[in-house]
């Protein structure tokens, strides 16, 4: 791991770079400790956490104690391949990561809009200009 004075020199990091790792398109039997001995080379992690519901499993998070060491894990370790998969690692994101894509919300702001604004929604033909 470099030192504070060579990091200070690489200059600033980009804003998305942060200290969690989100890891996608992992083996579902793979366990926190293989997780350790893969992403511990480049650094202390504070905490690995591994997805084991139905819709979490092949993913992982990992905390890393130095954000030059999660960049570090991110850009060596995407692509890596593990037990024939290759891992997609990405930095976590609070803002896109916890929320569920779905329309039923959007289709309720719609109606409430349409509503409003005394608009059915369906597109009508203009009627005919008169000279």
């Amino acid at each position: 791991m470099a030192s504070a004075a060579a990091r200070q020199k690489s200059g600033r990091l980009p804003p998305e770079v942060n200290r969690i790792l989100f890891i996608r398109n992992l083996p579902f039997n793979i366990s926190s400790d293989e997780m350790y001995d893969i992403f511990g080379k480049y650094g202390a992690i504070r905490q690995v956490r591994v997805g084991t519901a139905k819709e979490t499993r092949g993913t992982a998070y990992v905390v890393y104690d130095d954000i030059y060491d999660a960049k570090t894990a991110c850009d060596h370790l995407s692509g890596f391949n593990v037990a024939n998969r290759y891992l997609i690692v990405l930095y976590y994101r609070a803002a896109t990561m916890g929320k569920k894509v779905g329309t039923k919300g959007s289709e309720d702001e719609v109606k409430a809009m349409q509503k409003k604004h005394g608009v059915d929604g369906e597109q009508h033909a203009r009627p005919a200009k008169k000279d």
